[in-house]
């Protein structure tokens, strides 16, 4: 079964790749991620630290986003910002859109928790919810958003070489082939759920969000619709366990083999073109592919960029440790 997302022209010109990441809604993801048992080798390890660290709060908002089924859209809105920002507009959602949402969810999942009936009347119930989901972002993404903004950024700048060099067509029929299936002028998303539907944009546009915690196609019908998509599914979670902190890569000895005038071209080169391949990166600093191969290991190795391999292709950005290299002064 699937969801058919039928575009117009206008939609087309409207298509577009999320500009940054969506704290709330890559939560709402990873939520869904923690209770399920998918993918035991990639996000056991994560889950079990995570579950270990949850507060009363923090379950309370786990309980209205299931691994599988509806939740309350409120929670999780598609928007770009600072996590404290976007808890602080969920916190100011008018009581109206709380019911109406939660209406919505009660059609699909009967068995929601009682307390949820007192949700959008209770003020200090809906305080406790709010700091339950901040808490969740705490103990889901918190440790890890730095290295997960990294990877979303890579795989926007591919989105974007992908419709700069095949246009929309290209853009759709590769970012998920394994859940999206482009058969103009729709979309065709298979859904696990069975759903069977037809979406009409009607001109308002479309919306691709890579995640890191999506192992499908997740549509969201909102205003524009959008389609969550794996984000490098090849490269995702398992890095949860083996993540080191920006103070700790600065011990590395081979940060004190950067020095070298070549090593500096490619570190630069990589800054001013996120994501870029090896060849591009071997041409942007003239030097042999062979040698950019292995200049881009020394840096990575030195926590200084992050390569991220994409079919035949590895495609490197700069870490946190390495833009404040750059940044600073001689001598400093």
């Amino acid at each position: 079964m699937v969801y058919r997302i039928h575009f117009t022209v206008q939609d087309l010109a409207r298509t577009r790749v999320a500009e940054g990441p969506m704290p709330l809604h890559e939560l709402e993801l990873a939520a869904r991620a923690v209770q399920s048992r998918s993918q035991p080798a990639r996000f056991g390890a994560w889950r079990h630290r995570a579950r270990a660290q949850l507060s009363a709060q923090a379950r309370m908002a786990l309980a209205l986003m299931p691994a599988v089924g509806y939740s309350p859209g409120f929670l999780s809105p598609t928007k770009v910002g600072a996590v404290e920002e976007l808890l602080e507009q969920v916190r100011g959602t008018p009581r109206e859109r709380v019911r109406a949402n939660l209406l919505e969810t009660a059609q699909h999942r009967p068995s929601l928790p009682a307390w949820t009936r007192r949700l959008a009347d209770d003020a200090s119930l809906f305080a406790e919810l709010c700091t339950g989901l901040s808490h969740l972002h705490t103990c889901l993404l918190g440790p890890y958003w730095v290295q997960f903004t990294e990877h979303l950024a890579v795989d926007r700048t591919l989105r974007l070489q992908q419709l700069l060099t095949g246009g929309v067509e290209q853009l759709l029929t590769q970012a998920n082939p394994q859940w999206m299936r482009w058969n103009p002028p729709v979309l065709e998303v298979r859904m696990v759920s069975g759903a069977d539907r037809d979406l009409h944009l009607d001109g308002e546009g479309f919306l691709l969000i890579p995640s890191m915690f999506c192992t499908r196609a997740i549509v969201t019908d909102g205003r524009p619709v959008s389609v969550s998509y794996p984000a490098f599914p090849d490269q995702r979670p398992r890095e949860l366990t083996t993540l080191a902190s920006a103070h700790e890569q600065a011990r590395s000895p081979g940060v004190s083999t950067l020095l070298g005038r070549t090593r500096t071209t490619v570190l630069t080169t990589i800054a001013e073109h996120q994501g870029c391949s090896t060849k591009e990166l071997a041409a942007r600093a003239g030097i042999a592919p062979a040698s950019a191969s292995e200049h881009a290991t020394i840096l990575r190795e030195a926590g200084l960029i992050r390569s991220l391999r994409h079919r035949n292709s590895v495609l490197h950005s700069l870490t946190p440790l390495g833009l404040t290299l750059l940044n600073t002064p001689e001598g400093g």
